[in-house]
């Protein structure tokens, strides 16, 4: 069995916007997200930027999903899942199915950390005022699988509930076996996708001293992430949540779902060479974009638009460069590429989830969102189209969404125009 599976719903928590329309409309109107850290103490932290949620933004509405009282017992990763699932259920439908229809459902949410900053936060309660002041919903505030958990206990979805755990992949890797049970018969629909709150003290200060994060752009945080760019100096932490629900396309159309678009193929690889650095000769990463063209039963040359994973790293974007064209060949060149965590920071294990709704959104409005700060390309990358600094029209009808994470754990997904 092998069945058509689409987008019906889209939700999203991030630097640049809350919901979809507001994160496309920064995106190419070419704003950042990415300021100083004003959240919590920097001082001995080298990098002092981050791709922070506007939570003063009056979208984002926590009170709306879970009680005050209820926040203060999750980590913040949670409450970003819980707002993007709102949205993306709301804007479905999901939320109005029979309680027969809702045990079907199942949710799939990763997130590559987890509850650091609570783990953090208590770690330092029971140093300082002893055991006894540990919070008792400590253990379920910080893992991971509570994430889909308490999407699932909130709207009665009785599906599979689980989550994906694989670093900076987690929401590819998500949404990617989500579509797989949709489309192999398991289930008819899915929510999923990711969230991340790991710009706290101890995840800023970890990244910082694995001198994995920018720390020449600290004056001037919106030209810290730039991708590709000669001066880039390493990626900036964002957080967020994307969420996407998804369905057969029968049960779609069945009930006249608005419809943003297909899932067609999904691969994956590991490069199983270093816990932190990328496979130099970029096989692995290649592999996972061939498995996807695979599974999609498609030939290179249809691909339009690459969301790059494209962090500002040194050696990662080089090396994603490298894939593309072991991969793509000549027509490499033909391709608009961009990484639009130029504009909202990297969002860890939620970041595949919300570059997956960009791509819905690049097809849709036949643009390619630009990579900021691209002002001096990489003698390394002058031939390929990077989409430097403003948008560029382009008709989409299949778009290529890459995520590579810690572990060489990679993810790629396809999405395709809607056509009935």
């Amino acid at each position: 069995m092998s069945r058509r599976v689409v987008v019906t719903g889209v939700g999203s928590v991030t630097p640049v916007g809350i919901g979809i329309d507001n994160v496309w409309n920064s995106l190419v109107s070419c704003r950042s997200g990415i300021r100083t850290i004003d959240t919590f103490d920097t001082d001995g932290i080298s990098s002092k930027v981050a791709g922070l949620v506007n939570e003063s933004d009056q979208l984002y509405n926590p009170d709306d999903v879970m009680s005050p009282s209820d926040q203060r017992k999750v980590d913040k990763f949670i409450i970003y899942a819980m707002v993007a699932a709102d949205q993306a259920i709301k804007d479905s439908g999901f939320a109005d199915f029979s309680e027969e229809e809702k045990q079907g459902i199942s949710v799939v949410i990763g997130s590559g950390i987890g509850g650091v900053s609570r783990l953090y936060d208590t770690s330092v309660t029971l140093y300082t005022e002893g055991a006894r002041w540990v919070s008792p919903f400590f253990i379920p505030s910080v893992l991971v699988n509570l994430a889909s958990g308490h999407v699932a206990i909130k709207y009665g979805f009785g599906g599979c509930n689980y989550s994906v755990v694989s670093a900076c992949a987690s929401g590819t890797h998500s949404i990617g076996e989500a579509f797989r049970s949709i489309r192999d018969g398991y289930v008819d629909r899915a929510v999923a996708g990711g969230a991340e709150h790991a710009v706290c003290r101890l995840g800023v200060a970890g990244f910082a001293s694995a001198r994995a994060l920018s720390t020449k752009y600290n004056d001037v945080p919106e030209k810290a992430s730039r991708p590709w760019d000669k001066n880039r100096d390493g990626f900036v932490i964002g957080e967020g949540a994307g969420i996407l629900t998804l369905e057969t396309f029968e049960s779609a159309k069945a009930r006249g779902a608005k419809i943003y678009g297909e899932i067609v193929g999904y691969g994956a690889s590991c490069d199983a060479y270093h816990i932190t650095k990328p496979l130099p000769d970029a096989k692995a990463a290649a592999a996972s974009m061939q498995n996807a063209l695979r599974d999609a039963k498609l030939n290179f040359e249809e691909i339009d638009y690459i969301n790059a994973h494209g962090t500002s790293t040194p050696a990662g974007d080089i090396a994603e460069i490298n894939a593309v064209r072991s991969v793509f060949g000549s027509y490499a060149t033909k391709i608009n590429i961009s990484s639009t965590k130029s504009a909202m920071g990297h969002l860890l294990g939620a970041a595949g989830a919300v570059e997956s709704l960009v791509c819905l959104k690049a097809i849709q409005e036949g643009v390619v969102p630009p990579t900021l700060n691209l002002d001096d390309i990489d003698d390394e990358c002058l031939d390929m189209n990077l989409t430097p600094n403003v948008p560029q029209n382009r008709k989409i009808r299949y778009a290529m969404n890459n995520s590579f994470g810690f572990g060489g754990t990679n993810g790629t997904l396809i999405f395709k125009n809607f056509e009935e």
